[in-house]
């Protein structure tokens, strides 16, 4: 194996790339860098109080990163076309270990919710590592809806249906809520009839309030975010705290590695109100600047999908951005209280093995879409105009004769 593959950011070929995936590789190790900072930071205090030093999260933590970098490069120097067409199995087989979460000798709780696998020391969660597949296999399906027979597109409908209610009993509705809106919305850049989005929505919409209804502590959730000082020390006490760290934060911050809120009051600081530290060490400015990094991210990822010329490398490229910019800002807005509390990471940023993995993975789809810009007419180095005019003059005499 390639000594790049596992040093992506050491890769000769990248000289050969479209602007826009030289630009969204780094943007992605700028994002995955700074997410390593926020968690060196976020994690420290709690890492010396659990293990007796501050780095563990940090290094289990690069152990991932190690792993998702060495998926990152292999699906950027991998064809788009035939990670498309291996995307309904490894989706087949994801959704196998979904399902076994739910079987109560095999997933491990926590905090309630059923949603791991053990690995070894370790504990993957197949609902994170099945978004990339998700984004591969819908843009496959709604990509040729026209051209599929309703056998078909039933068959995988039903797939998609399955995964959803599958992470949904473990319980995990944010997880659930992000890949049906990932799916959602591939199907509407393809250009489905409106009809059907508008029937697909009303019942993603309807399933979101039966879950509600029956699960007590989603409701409450739903309650403490719409006035959490009703009950500060229990069901609104996350959102509180994380609030106050953000409002602490000021203009400019408390300055890296000196948030006060995360030492004690903030709850699962280093995981789904990382972004809290974030704000309270960095301030208003460094917010600003961290949504003009997604700003920029999701643009390049526009652009990438107006200018790739296959239609489904196109949904490709949406469906990545949706996946990786889209949850940032949910998680923002949770941490902020625009939304209700979830338990959604923050891609490239929160503490988690599957997240990160699934994340680089995502990244590594985007930027493959963005190598696909116009890759078969490029003119390989050295061969200029000219040159191949006369190559195929000459190989034209040589056919005649």
């Amino acid at each position: 194996m390639r000594f790049a593959l596992f040093v992506p950011w050491v890769d000769p070929t990248v000289a050969q790339w479209s602007a826009e995936a030289r630009w969204l590789r780094w943007l992605t190790f700028l994002w995955l860098g700074l997410g390593l900072l926020v968690l060196f930071s976020a994690s420290y205090s709690v890492s010396v109080a659990e293990r007796g030093y501050g780095l563990h999260y940090v290094f289990v933590q690069m152990m991932w990163v190690v792993a998702g970098l060495v998926v990152f490069n292999r699906i950027v120097h991998t064809s788009l076309d035939y990670l498309l067409k291996l995307s309904g199995a490894m989706l087949l087989v994801l959704l196998g270990l979904v399902l076994l979460t739910l079987i109560p000798s095999l997933g491990v709780t926590v905090n309630g919710a059923t949603r791991w696998l053990p690995l070894g020391p370790f504990m993957i969660q197949p609902s994170e590592l099945i978004k990339p597949c998700l984004v591969l296999q819908g843009a496959r399906l709604f990509g040729r809806w026209p051209q599929l027979t309703w056998q078909t597109r039933l068959t995988w409908l039903g797939v998609f249906v399955a995964i959803l209610a599958a992470i949904l009993l473990q319980p995990n509705l944010s997880t659930a809520a992000i890949c049906g809106l990932t799916l959602w919305l591939i199907a509407l850049a393809s250009g489905l009839p409106y009809r059907y989005m508008a029937m697909t929505a009303i019942g993603g919409i309807l399933t979101a309030v039966v879950s509600i209804s029956f699960k007590t502590y989603q409701r409450q959730r739903i309650i403490s975010f719409l006035n959490p000082w009703a009950d500060p020390g229990d069901q609104g006490y996350q959102l509180i705290q994380s609030m106050l760290a953000i409002g602490s934060g000021g203009f400019w911050g408390e300055g890296f590695g000196l948030s006060q809120q995360k030492l004690s009051a903030l709850p699962i600081q280093y995981t789904d109100f990382i972004f809290a530290v974030y704000a309270e060490e960095f301030g208003f400015i460094g917010c600003l600047l961290l949504l003009a990094l997604l700003a920029t991210y999701a643009s390049l990822a526009l652009v990438v999908a107006l200018r790739v010329s296959q239609p489904l490398h196109k949904l490709v490229a949406v469906g990545a951005m949706v996946v990786l910019v889209g949850q940032a800002i949910l998680n923002i807005g949770v941490a902020t209280g625009v939304l209700p509390t979830t338990g959604l990471p923050f891609p490239l940023v929160s503490y988690g093995g599957s997240s990160m993995v699934a994340s680089l993975a995502t990244a590594g789809l985007l930027v493959r879409s963005a190598r696909e810009i116009n890759l078969e007419s490029l003119v390989p180095l050295g061969r200029r105009p000219f040159i191949q005019l006369l190559d195929n003059a000459n190989n034209r005499l040589f056919k005649q004769n």
